[in-house]
């Protein structure tokens, strides 16, 4: 098992066991140092200049671009665009996508378990340009149906967006034949990495997907900071997201034309210091390695899945035979807001409410879960401790 926690100084002074790495990871020293390096001693804006401490900067930055590239296992790094996040890059995809491939009478397709960030942004643009946004159902245990996805996706299907590992429940979700079923409609496929790219090995080409989004501060990261990857032949014909300064070639009064890719994407003064602690983020979950951090990661789950449901009352929700490190459960007599209250009066913070994925819950009935997630810093001393924690508040709740 790993035992990393020493990496991270909040985890060290500030809180007993952290169990809300599915809402933000904790920040390993190095990150942190990063940031701090860049504003103390580094500082300047990046492909503006040609003095030193820019030119420096600029390096940095699309050193950062190279890694993910490479993390990704992308084609070019052309087709790696820095956002500010999963949120972002699935609103300029829904944006742009939509104003160069969706037509009246097209369709979008998402699934039931969706984050508000994958449904939102399609609801938007199916109402500007006229489609229909269609959902595939999901079953008792979180799961899609794939015989309603057959039943639902058709050649009027222009795009298919989907969660990799879904922040409500932590079902895994079987992309590869997702991904296959619907370019064979000629549907193109995005994927929500937000939960998954901190956790599982991704290569964006051997999938074939043609969009994947994830964010920094989910993988050991800053906020602010996200990526967006689109194939390069598809970004190439979208129009831009947002107007300014950096994605302009040349501009006059009656016409302006746009700079290449990545650039076209990237308006105005961007993200410097957290791009570049980005790429120590990225560093750093390499060193260790993502199949190791996978093994750990799972061992966890499997260890607070069986103590948890020796608790009576307990009913987890999100049962699928493949799972990320997430753990939502409900308890009866109890409301999920008093207990993540009384854990974190005992130093554990776990997550509450509607975990922002309404109709996934709607879909069990419910309003508001208690999930718990876990990372690579998490022992099986943390799970323990907050399974004895969570049996005291049941009882003092009671």
């Amino acid at each position: 098992m790993l035992q990393l926690k020493e990496d991270f100084p909040l985890l060290k002074e500030k809180i007993k066991v952290y169990l809300d790495s599915a809402a933000t990871t904790q920040k390993p020293l190095c990150v942190i140092e990063a940031i701090t390096c860049f504003y103390k001693e580094e500082y300047a804006t990046v492909h503006r200049a040609i003095y030193d401490l820019s030119l420096q900067a600029t390096e940095k930055y699309e050193g950062t671009r190279k890694l993910v590239k490479k993390f990704l296992h992308a084609a070019y790094e052309e087709e790696i665009i820095f956002t500010k996040g999963t949120t972002e890059g699935i609103n300029l995809v829904a944006a742009s996508f939509g104003k160069a491939f969706i037509e009246p009478g097209d369709e979008i397709l998402i699934t039931a378990m969706e984050h508000h960030s994958n449904i939102v942004p399609w609801q938007i643009m199916a109402r500007e340009r006229r489609a229909t946004l269609n959902v595939v159902a999901i079953d008792a245990n979180a799961e899609i149906i794939l015989e309603d996805f057959k039943k639902k996706i058709s050649s009027r299907t222009k795009i298919v967006s989907v969660a990799h590992i879904a922040n409500s429940t932590g079902t895994q979700n079987p992309i590869e034949e997702i991904i296959e079923i619907a370019h064979s409609y000629g549907a193109k496929v995005l994927i929500d990495g937000a939960q998954s790219a901190a956790h599982l090995e991704v290569d964006v080409q051997a999938l074939g997907c043609d969009f994947f989004v994830f964010s920094g501060h989910k993988i050991y990261g800053p906020t602010g900071i996200g990526i967006l990857y689109g194939k390069k032949e598809l970004l190439e014909k979208m129009p831009p997201y947002q107007a300014g300064g950096d994605m302009v070639d040349k501009v006059t009064f009656e016409e302006t034309t746009f700079q290449k890719l990545p650039l076209k994407f990237e308006a105005g003064t961007p993200l410097i210091a957290e791009v570049i602690a980005l790429r120590e983020a990225i560093r750093y979950i390499n060193s260790i390695g993502l199949k190791n951090i996978a093994a750990h990661e799972n061992a966890l789950l499997e260890h607070a899945t069986k103590k948890l449901l020796e608790i009576e009352g307990i009913k987890i929700i999100g049962t699928a035979k493949k799972k990320g490190p997430i753990l939502t459960f409900v308890v009866e007599g109890a409301h999920p807001l008093d207990i993540a209250t009384l854990l974190g009066l005992r130093g554990i913070a776990v997550r509450s409410g509607h975990l922002c994925a309404q109709p996934a819950l709607a879909h069990f009935g419910l309003k508001a879960a208690t999930r718990a997630s876990f990372a690579l810093y998490n022992t099986l001393e943390d799970i323990d401790f907050f399974i004895a924690s969570l049996k005291e508040v049941l009882l003092a709740l009671k």
